[in-house]
């Protein structure tokens, strides 16, 4: 029987469950579409300069992104520890448990700025920048990476806040980084001249005032519930073996989107501009569904925290429901958006044409998205990493082969993204084989 076919949830219990997921997935949602207009404030501002800044920003931006996102567990292991600290009531634990998370992000934050520093300008050449560009990415990387702790820093805290059931005060700080980071670059680039540099350096005051905002957060929740400030060792190197497997599948999820882009790439100019154009639809849909998973792992984590298997299995058949109503709706947006959608992004109509099957399947497959999305957050929350790591190996095995056939066969970037909407049906496959057998519950304090 389908997990979404038990018995019918109380109505009291269903409203319960619906006012939990608003009030933890809306802020969520606000802060991580905040994140990405850092990127297009920064853009806005460095194209004016010219071609050459704007190119070598984006060669920049994309390594950083990269590098950041391999860490997004800082976020993810961190909520699901300190919910089921949270769930337990051992508030002075949770908190415990999330300065060790910060620690780690700081020396994680550190090893990788030894590593930019003096690789950069062979990094920049690595990811084919051209001669004129290039001077500019590696200028903007070397100043940004002065900002990669604060980014990881931020990760680990926003873990905190939201295995605390708070996702409120990271939107608030995603909003005001994002006004000052655009403040800042105007007045640097063009009040002080500093050019690109001083888009760099403006994004980094910003990313350290954001990371300034959040320990004093936690530092002053540590201090009311007498939580040690020091560094443990033994805590950080638990909170990195939690985070090992998150890793995995990051950068598991990672080669996928490379191998699209790649395969996108030896397609034609057409199928690779009308890739970028659905893989930046897809990402923000993904934003949307994400917070609900967000929310997934905060609650979770704190029903099986406090040891009700009942509340756990509620939430989750619950969370689905959301995951496949969020699906359709935005299924239908694409639908009815699309002939507005494409022409802000392309006047070419071969793109267009190109673009509007793959589109068609994106919107299709948003409900099997919904339902991927949410049973990541459920098994996140319940610190189920392993299994995430081995069912996202999996589908890496699965959709490699069925992508590299694609321009082997003749096939054009419609077929491409009928394997990409596989990936995502293999990986709603592992994870409700997975929700369904009830080995990811696990209650206590620490799984």
């Amino acid at each position: 029987m389908l997990m979404t076919q038990a018995p019918e949830i109380p109505e009291a219990t269903r409203r319960r469950h619906d006012r939990e997921i608003v009030a933890l997935a809306v802020p969520a949602f606000g802060a991580l579409v905040a994140e990405p207009l850092f990127v297009m404030a920064d853009s806005a501002i460095v194209g004016h300069l010219g071609t050459a800044q704007l190119a070598g920003l984006g060669v920049a931006s994309a390594l950083l992104t990269t590098a950041v996102s391999v860490f997004v567990f800082l976020a993810y292991a961190t909520t699901a520890a300190v919910a089921r600290r949270v769930g337990a009531g051992d508030l002075r634990a949770a908190i415990r448990q999330g300065m060790d998370g910060i620690w780690l992000a700081l020396l994680l934050g550190i090893a990788v700025i030894a590593a930019f520093l003096p690789l950069a300008p062979a990094i920049v050449d690595l990811f084919g920048a051209s001669t004129t560009a290039a001077p500019y990415a590696t200028t903007y990387l070397r100043i940004s990476a002065l900002g990669i702790p604060a980014m990881l820093i931020v990760l680990a805290a926003t873990g905190v806040l939201r295995g605390l059931q708070d996702t409120r005060t990271p939107l608030f700080v995603a909003v005001g980084g994002f006004v000052a980071n655009a403040g800042l670059n105007a007045g640097l680039v063009y009040g002080a001249g500093l050019g690109i540099a001083g888009s760099a350096w403006g994004t980094v005051i910003a990313q350290w005032g954001m990371a300034a905002v959040y320990l004093v957060v936690v530092v002053g929740g540590a201090r009311r519930h007498g939580a040690s400030l020091r560094p443990d060792a033994a805590g950080i190197r638990a909170s990195a073996q939690a985070g090992v497997p998150l890793l995995v599948r990051t950068l598991s999820l990672r080669a996928i989107l490379m191998i699209a882009t790649a395969v996108a790439a030896r397609l034609g100019d057409a199928d690779i501009a009308a890739h970028q154009i659905i893989l930046s639809l897809w990402s923000l849909l993904a934003f949307a569904l994400d917070a609900i998973a967000i929310a997934g792992q905060a609650i979770i984590g704190r029903y099986l925290g406090a040891g009700d298997v009942r509340g756990a299995r509620d939430a989750c058949r619950r969370m689905i429901q959301w995951g496949i109503a969020s699906g359709v709706v935005l299924g239908l947006l694409v639908v009815v958006a699309r002939p507005l959608f494409l022409p802000l992004f392309t006047g070419d109509s071969t793109v267009k044409d190109t673009a509007l099957p793959a589109l068609l399947l994106v919107a299709l497959a948003q409900p099997v998205c919904g339902i991927v999305y949410v049973l990541d957050g459920v098994l996140m929350g319940a610190g189920d990493g392993p299994y995430l790591a081995g069912a996202m190996v999996v589908t890496l095995a699965v959709f490699t082969p069925a992508a590299l056939l694609v321009p082997a066969l003749g096939g054009g970037l419609t077929a491409l993204w009928a394997a990409m909407t596989l990936m995502m049906a293999v990986r709603m496959l592992t994870l409700w084989l997975r929700s369904r057998s009830g080995r990811w519950i696990v209650t206590g304090a620490t799984r």
